[in-house]
């Protein structure tokens, strides 16, 4: 599984404008759904934000993955943003957030599901992709970042 089988160039939204988990999470809801990506937007959203309440999905270093499984979507779909300013995720580390993956797939597919937390969890223990990651200035750098990175891991 490549995460760049399932994020697309319009998927990443650099920057964010939200300065707040809420904000963030239902800024990269927004994005797939104004791309057709999501059966039921809110139900989409509520999927993240009930998954969000049980625990923080900032896993550290600057980056959180929200998530959630829902029948708002008949595949996995990723949206990604960067937050320039960084978000309040209450982290695992305490520190602000600046790279957010969102992720649903549909709630029958946790196999699906848990590939796809793990391919990103991989690519993040990396040091030397969250610096390009940081970098990354666009959302062609980050695709790119991305794409090498899968490249170079197979």
């Amino acid at each position: 599984m490549l995460l760049t089988d399932m994020l697309k160039l319009e998927q990443i939204k650099v920057p964010l404008a939200a300065t707040d988990k809420q904000g963030a999470i239902q800024e990269l809801v927004d994005l797939l759904a104004g791309q057709g990506r999501l059966l039921d937007r809110d139900k989409a959203y509520q999927a993240v934000l009930e998954r969000e309440q049980t625990r923080t999905t900032g896993i550290g270093e600057g980056v959180a993955i929200p998530h959630g499984k829902t029948p708002a979507v008949d595949d996995l779909v990723i949206a990604l943003g960067k937050a320039p300013d960084g978000v309040d995720f209450e982290s695992i580390d305490g520190k602000p957030v600046t790279l957010i993956l969102l992720l649903l797939s549909p709630s029958d597919r946790t196999g699906l599901h848990i590939q796809a937390l793990a391919r990103i969890s991989r690519l993040i223990s990396l040091d030397a992709f969250r610096k390009k990651m940081a970098s990354a200035q666009t959302a062609e750098e980050i695709f790119q970042v991305i794409q090498q990175q899968e490249q170079s891991l197979q």
